[in-house]
């Protein structure tokens, strides 16, 4: 098992830190040198100086970086994972739809943190699900899902969109049905139908300002913000804000923003979701 003394372990989290933006406090030790320790153990590298010294130049460190961070971001997800928050989604879609005069509708959605693709692909599903009625009237309906991660390896999943049973049991019947190919032993794949309206692609999140988006209808950014101290947290948002569309909507998790305010957004009434929406 790897240990770490006071300097090691300061050196590693201010790397994280820098690297990320995410803090690893004290009490969270054990957890950082852990990853690392299994890393280490899988490389065959027997001294954490060593090991940090080639993160930090070399050939090969940003393979390798990238292969640590996966190691130490949590992947915890799944399809419907807030089920209240894909109501609110629903709704912002239909008031969309109902405004739109001209016949011609385009829906923009990021997904921050997206992991192996569940977040993205159940927004696009919600979304679809919700213009349905729009392209039933005759009118034409386009929309898009950008996932975002700082993981390669949780976007690589992604984007092939192969699910195990386990992941795929908790999905009413008629979404599997419309939106994924059954596969052996269980599995399921996302339709190619879907997968044509969902990116994936390798971002870190503390560069969300520079994110050449268009206006975005939607920004969903659940159960990552945790990872950051709150003036960190604060930025973040203030980035992702900056992207939103007059009108658009900004989703977050419960608790993870304490006392933030913007000009430029509106608290929309949810008793279970955290939510703003950008003033007109």
């Amino acid at each position: 098992m790897l240990e770490l003394d006071e300097d090691q372990f300061r050196r590693w989290a201010e790397l994280l830190h820098a690297r990320t933006g995410m803090r690893v406090p004290p009490e969270r030790r054990s957890f950082l040198t852990t990853g690392i320790g299994l890393r280490m153990r899988e490389i065959g590298c027997e001294c954490p100086d060593e090991y940090f010294d080639r993160l930090t130049g070399g050939r090969g460190s940003p393979a390798e970086w990238s292969t640590l961070v996966d190691r130490l971001t949590v992947h915890e997800t799944r399809f419907f994972r807030h089920p209240q928050s894909m109501e609110l989604v629903r709704d912002q879609v239909l008031a969309k739809a109902s405004d739109c005069h001209d016949g011609s509708l385009r829906f923009e959605a990021w997904s921050v943190g997206c992991a192996t693709g569940e977040e993205s692909y159940t927004l696009a599903m919600v979304i679809d699900r919700s213009l349905e009625r729009h392209r039933g009237t005759g009118a034409s309906a386009y929309f898009g899902v950008v996932g975002t991660d700082i993981s390669q390896p949780a976007l690589r999943a992604a984007r092939e969109g192969i699910y195990s049973a386990h992941r795929l049991k908790d999905l009413p019947v008629d979404l599997l049905d419309s939106y994924f190919e059954p596969l052996p032993e269980g599995r399921g794949r996302v339709r190619e139908c879907l997968r044509r309206r969902v990116c994936f692609t390798h971002s870190n999140v503390l560069d969300a300002g520079g994110e050449p988006f268009a206006p975005l209808d939607l920004v969903y950014c659940q159960n990552l913000l945790i990872y950051f101290d709150r003036a960190r947290r604060a930025e973040i948002v203030d980035a992702m804000v900056a992207h939103l569309r007059p009108g658009g909507l900004l989703i977050l998790g419960s608790g993870e923003v304490v006392a933030w305010s913007d000009s430029r957004m509106e608290r929309v009434p949810s008793p279970h979701t955290c939510a703003y929406r950008r003033v007109r």
